[in-house]
């Protein structure tokens, strides 16, 4: 294989199916790694995308310094984006953010602004949009640029609906609602009838680091005549499914993906046949030193405290 650029390694990320979790004989559950990404994530993506973008509108010059709210993973994709393509990064994350995501983003030299946790993620926005506004910095705002959902129409949607020839379910957290709105347009182009399924915390401002939509919240991307259905999901039971995926599939998934399988497997259960796709958005390693699987096998009282997704 010929020597590439990092940012050209983001995206084409592996569809892998999981041999052994598929309650159902005649059921096939695949999983797409996002955590092949050179971050580790999906927001790769997404970051990518919307830097570009700007760009090309005029509004990102050399020099100036990008400006994101992001309870860990698009905080790390702009770290890592942001020096590869010259600018620096300011990143607004709440204080609950999953043990060691500070770490990371000082690695890479990012700026971290700490908020505080009451606020959820709809504070760290707030935040940002203000710091975004200043001379010399850019507000990214992934929760509300369409690029977010154009992105993963044009790249992730393409690359799973070409790689099977049927597709039934569609698992995805809502988060930005980016993945979901955008993959999910893409696969009804090609497989009409296939249910777009969104996962969300049971909690309020906890998993996705976003209020659950039954609490008020309601990301400005996300159309919800696109979804079939959702679920609520509680941090223990995401957590439980994630290990779970560790030790029979030996892939090393986030939280979120547990969540994904969780439902995935909900959903199997009541199927004679088919696919179920299912997104992992990023890889286990950043949680790891919380060991949040002791704290589910404990029933720890505090895990919808942090911000796992």
């Amino acid at each position: 294989m010929p020597p590439v650029e990092l940012l050209q390694m983001i995206g084409n990320t592996p569809l892998v199916r999981l041999k052994r979790l598929s309650p159902r004989r005649g059921v096939s559950v695949y999983a797409k790694l996002e955590g092949q990404n050179p971050s580790g994530s999906i927001k790769d993506r997404v970051v990518l995308g919307m830097i570009r973008a700007a760009e090309h509108r005029g509004d990102l010059r050399p020099g100036m310094t990008i400006v994101e709210a992001s309870s860990g993973n698009t905080a790390i994709a702009l770290a890592m984006i942001g020096k590869q393509m010259g600018y620096s990064a300011s990143v607004v994350v709440p204080k609950d953010a999953a043990p060691n995501i500070g770490d990371i983003l000082n690695a890479y030299g990012a700026e971290v602004v700490w908020c505080e946790s009451r606020g959820g993620m709809k504070g760290a926005i707030e935040q940002a949009r203000e710091m975004g506004a200043r001379a010399g910095c850019y507000y990214l705002g992934q929760f509300v640029d369409q690029v977010n959902i154009q992105t993963h129409y044009e790249c992730t949607g393409k690359e799973i609906a070409e790689a099977l020839d049927r597709i039934d379910v569609f698992v995805a957290g809502i988060g930005t609602s980016g993945t979901i709105m955008g993959v999910g347009r893409r696969l009804r182009e090609k497989f009409p009838q296939v249910r777009i399924i969104g996962v969300e915390p049971q909690m309020g401002e906890r998993l996705q680091g976003l209020r659950n939509i039954s609490e008020g919240y309601m990301p400005s991307l996300l159309d919800m005549d696109m979804l079939s259905g959702r679920f609520l999901l509680d941090s223990a039971s995401a957590i439980r499914a994630t290990h779970r995926i560790i030790q029979s599939e030996g892939i090393l998934a986030g939280v979120s993906a547990g969540a994904t399988v969780h439902v995935a497997m909900r959903l199997a259960e009541k199927m004679d046949e088919g696919n179920i796709v299912v997104m992992f958005s990023d890889g286990a390693w950043k949680y790891l030193p919380a060991r949040p699987w002791d704290a589910a096998a404990r029933g720890d009282e505090q895990l919808d405290e942090t911000y796992w997704w």
